[in-house]
């Protein structure tokens, strides 16, 4: 009997339709059938019953599955042979085993192993959002939400790939159809059917990640470093006279204008509590003294974090907890005292300070209560980013986190409201899981965990392009969760605003060009002019051939060139911050153009590119000011500025084996780096970052009292 259940093998792709009656699965099976110019098997039950229902009257017994699905074994082996390449089934042996448990209660042994055993690269669940249609073997036009569910549940019982088809018949083809094509380009990737309903279920385009394959292959072009940026030479300098210019005048044009503020604030902590980490894993408490350990590791931000740990804000309410859930504390030596206090900083029972985001963190004590970044950027918000009495602040957050800023938030907005009369709105974003990437092995094959699934990554920094190109603002400011100050304020939002006025005046210029470039009234001088401008004010020289041109085409060259988001880039002078800073670069076609580059992204190996990094004078510091509209006020698709050919490999370890992932083009260089782009010299006191937790003690973030 089970020889007879036995399914045969094949290169043929096998797809399933699968549901409960009248769910469209023959229609599909056949409109695919068709688009595939293949075969499909049709129900072997419905001609078997049809038979029993008009010579014997008898509607489904038991005893007929077993047989039905013998029969329905017996046309999918024999269809193999004059299949090409797909075989679409309108039914199979997991449609028998699910409909005799739901009339008999039960199922044959014989089926139900065989059902439980059949493969198809992939099931579609077809959805009950189709109307039941009467026939002669139709009799279960109720409970179609409960029946549903427990084909659903077979599946999912049993490790099947299946993708549920909603919608019309129509939709569902058209659905169905891209599927399939795309389970096709996955099987050729070398990923199999649960790779590949993982990757749809994340919504991951299939052609995008055939292009991170390849480049995980080949690697990533490095950049070619002219010259770096300078003051005069791609960075422009301005005094605090000019500051206060461009600031009163973004004062004054921003009561017209929609402004926001995005703050990238999704990462956990775990980088800025690194080395007390590794100290609670490495240190042998008991066995030797933290001084010993200090040497032995060559630690250098241990001993400055002890000694100044009584100027952390969270002070005073790590060692509350640390004397209350050790008793024994007072009587400690300083040791066993200090290695207590780090273990309640981040244990999970307690603090868990390594495992939260950034935001939530106490960053600043104040007189009367201490402030978490959050609270800073909110403040930061009002002074800058406000437009007719209204603030509006977008953070990027994990999901499971959201809660933990919505609490923060509820508690201190009233307080910057009433203050400062204004009113705050606040949104929050997660990155897309469709940014997602697949890892790869050493030798550029998926890389699969313990139980053989895909390991999918976060797409970096740069993913948050999508977060950036949802928002709807005429002007955005860009700064990064740990960039706060508890002090001079007033400073940050000069320049804040003064970044905004040169923006928006820069706008005004650039869209007046444009209106007149798009009237095709344009004499020979005003081409010249803006050739200068280009140069003079954005960096940008046109291509070598340009005098060549039609006047059309150079009215055309020069629209394109002014028509896409322009952004204001705040520079502070380098004082051996690590990350990336303003370049001169050369591209292929010998073209030079202003990108902010990070180390890894150059060859390190060509002396030359060593020299022109190092000859650089200024960091970036993500201090950003973007304008995302075009002069008609329409939003740009922010995607279609990414260069797509830049990124990151990096090297990583997952249960002690290594692996290689893709990061999407940063965030401020590849994924901006089509953008309008100025770089302006801002002073260093905008720039306090908090990397490690010992950033907290620099004068930036301690009170000046």
């Amino acid at each position: 009997m089970e020889e007879n259940l036995k399914q045969l093998q094949s290169e043929v792709i096998k797809i399933a339709l699968y549901g409960p009656e009248s769910t469209g699965k023959t229609t599909l099976a056949h409109q695919l059938a068709d688009e595939f110019n293949t075969i499909w098997i049709p129900e072997f039950a419905r001609e078997y019953l049809q038979d029993l229902w008009d010579n014997e009257k008898q509607i489904c017994r038991y005893e007929d599955l077993l047989p039905i699905a013998i029969g329905q074994t017996k046309l999918e082996n024999e269809a193999l042979d004059s299949a090409n390449n797909y075989l679409f089934c309108d039914t199979n042996l997991m449609v028998t085993k699910v409909f005799s448990e739901i009339y008999y209660n039960k199922c044959d042994p014989t089926l139900d192993k065989a059902a439980r055993k059949h493969k198809y690269d992939l099931f579609f669940l077809t959805d009950i959002d189709v109307p039941w249609e009467k026939d002669d073997l139709r009799d279960k036009p109720e409970d179609r939400e409960k029946t549903i569910a427990t084909f659903e549940n077979a599946l999912i019982e049993n490790k099947k790939p299946y993708i549920k088809l909603t919608g019309s018949i129509k939709e569902r083809f058209e659905t169905a159809k891209k599927i399939v094509h795309d389970l096709t380009k996955a099987k050729e990737l070398g990923l199999n059917s649960i790779d590949f309903v993982e990757i749809y279920n994340r919504n991951i385009n299939l052609e995008t990640l055939e292009n991170q394959f390849l480049i995980l292959k080949n690697g990533i072009p490095k950049i070619n470093l002219e010259r770096p940026a300078i003051i005069n030479d791609g960075i422009v300098a301005i005094s605090e006279d000019e500051a206060k210019y461009y600031s009163n005048y973004f004062e004054q044009k921003s009561k017209n204008l929609k402004l926001k503020k995005f703050v990238p604030a999704s990462g956990a902590a775990s980088r800025m509590f690194k080395f007390l980490s590794e100290f609670l894993n490495d240190y042998k408490l008991g066995e030797e003294s933290i001084n010993a350990y200090i040497n032995r590791k060559k630690d250098k931000n241990l001993p400055v974090f002890l000694v100044a740990k009584e100027k952390f804000p969270f002070y005073k309410e790590v060692l509350k907890i640390t004397k209350n859930s050790l008793p024994d504390y007072d009587n400690w030596n300083i040791d066993t005292k200090d290695y207590g206090f780090i273990k309640t900083l981040l244990s999970s029972k307690y603090f868990d300070f390594a495992n939260k985001p950034k935001g939530v963190l106490p960053f600043h004590k104040y007189k009367n209560h201490i402030a978490t970044a959050i609270e800073e950027h909110l403040n930061e918000c009002v002074f800058y980013a406000t437009s007719n009495n209204k603030s509006h602040l977008h953070f990027t957050v994990s999901q499971e986190h959201q809660h933990n800023f919505e609490a923060i938030i509820e508690t201190i907005k009233p307080k910057f409201e009433q203050e400062n009369n204004s009113s705050i709105h606040v949104k929050y974003s997660y990155q897309d899981k469709a940014s997602d990437v697949v890892a790869v092995d050493l030798v550029n094959n998926p890389f699969r965990d313990q139980n053989n699934n895909l390991v999918f990554r976060p797409g970096g920094h740069g993913a948050l392009i999508e977060n950036l190109n949802q928002l709807n603002a005429d002007i955005i400011f860009i700064k990064n969760i740990d960039n706060v100050i508890q002090n001079h304020i007033e400073t940050i939002a000069l320049y804040k605003k003064a970044l905004g006025g040169i923006l928006v005046k820069t706008q005004e210029i650039i869209f007046n060009y444009l209106r007149i470039l798009e009237s095709k009234s344009v004499s020979n001088e005003l081409i010249s002019e803006i050739v200068a401008f280009l140069s003079s004010n954005l960096c940008v020289s046109v291509i070598e051939d340009f005098s060549k041109y039609t006047k059309d085409s150079k009215i055309d060259y020069l629209f394109t060139i002014l028509n896409r988001p322009i952004r204001v880039c705040g520079m502070v002078k380098n004082e051996g911050e690590p990350g990336g800073g303003p370049f001169w670069v050369l591209t292929k076609k010998g073209t030079i153009f202003l990108q902010i580059v990070e180390t890894s992204q150059i060859d390190t190996s060509d002396s030359n590119q060593i020299k022109i990094l190092e000859s650089a004078t200024h960091f970036n510091p993500v201090d950003l000011v973007c304008g995302i509209k075009n002069y008609q006020g329409q939003k740009f698709d922010l995607t279609k500025f990414v260069n797509k050919n830049t990124g990151f490999i990096v090297d990583k370890n997952k249960n002690g084996k290594p692996l290689k992932a893709y990061e999407l083009p940063g965030l401020w260089n590849g994924a901006m780096a089509k953008w309008l782009t100025i770089f302006v010299e801002v002073p260093l006191i905008t720039f306090n970052p908090v990397k490690t937790v010992n950033d907290l003690l620099k004068p930036a973030h301690q009170s000046p009292d």
